[in-house]
């Protein structure tokens, strides 16, 4: 069943999202060479606290996981793109790192992602993390009242293949709400003017994710992980979007780089636009095509 919400109701995940872009962007800023995976676990954990908020991802436990999952970020470096588990590793020069969070405020949800190179990037890294900007801000620019879901995903696929990427079908974005993953799934790649028309109300997670050279995945030992299956590097952006009679509304827009403290050091993160591509509007489950 999807749920149509209303204004106000939209307004609510508002709130919710403007602490998600906020705090993606500060990790993006704590995330450097020499920075563990579990001190960014742990800054989360404590800055998701102090706000009142609540992960989704705690003890979150669907059918394609191993067991609960007991952490508050997915953390996915270099060949892992999503759900990557938290551990203890050290953040290396020229580490690709997807950040991936949702959190709950009064009973509302958002949902977002970003890639960033730390140290010193690659360019080959730097391009394919702008596709999935690009292509997120193209999907979100194809979300607009009146149309089909299928809009969205012609538009992300569109992107992928004009820069060479080929998309995978098996995760995508999702509806988003009083829940992380609601109906309908948003595929990454699909058919113009096919699907479920977008009305206003209509609140999704629109989350583009590409790996370098294959549209295969693999699974970690730890039954969490996902990494493309020939070990290219992989990058993923998203943002929750809702569909309003005016267009499209970003409700995780992110402060301008700069913005929000600490910043990035000179061995820092690097992103090809901060993830500015999709943080406003124009003008971030294993099922048969599962919720990423």
């Amino acid at each position: 069943m999807i749920e149509l919400k209303s204004a106000e109701e939209i307004g609510r995940m508002a709130v919710t999202g403007q602490f998600v872009g906020e705090l993606l962007a500060e990790l993006s800023g704590v995330a450097a060479v020499g920075v563990n995976l579990m001190d960014l676990e742990h800054h989360a954990r404590r800055r998701i606290k102090e706000r009142g908020a609540e992960s989704c991802y705690w003890d979150y436990a669907p059918s394609f996981g191993r067991g609960p999952f007991r952490n508050v970020l997915c953390l996915s470096v270099n060949d892992a793109v999503l759900h990557g588990l938290p551990h203890d590793r050290v953040l290396r020069d020229g580490d690709l790192l997807s950040i991936d969070m949702a959190v709950g405020i009064d009973g509302w949800v958002a949902d977002s992602a970003l890639s960033v190179v730390v140290g010193t990037p690659d360019p080959a890294d730097l391009r394919l993390i702008e596709a999935t900007e690009v292509a997120l801000a193209a999907g979100i620019a194809a979300a607009r009242p009146g149309g089909r879901l299928g809009d969205i995903s012609a538009a992300i696929g569109e992107v992928a293949h004009s820069y060479g990427y080929p998309v995978n079908g098996e995760f995508g974005g999702h509806g988003i709400g009083r829940t992380m993953h609601e109906a309908p799934h948003v595929a990454n790649s699909g058919r113009a003017r096919r699907g479920m028309r977008l009305d206003p109300g209509l609140t999704i997670a629109i989350e583009p994710w590409f790996c370098r050279s294959t549209d295969r995945i693999t699974y970690d030992k730890d039954g969490w992980t996902i990494r493309s299956a020939d070990g290219s590097r992989t990058a993923h952006s998203e943002h929750t979007v809702a569909i309003t009679a005016a267009g499209p509304q970003v409700l995780t827009g992110r402060p301008a780089p700069g913005a929000t403290s600490p910043g990035p050091s000179s061995a820092g993160a690097t992103s090809p636009g901060s993830s500015s591509a999709g943080a406003t509007s124009p003008g971030p489950a294993r099922k048969p095509a599962a919720a990423a």
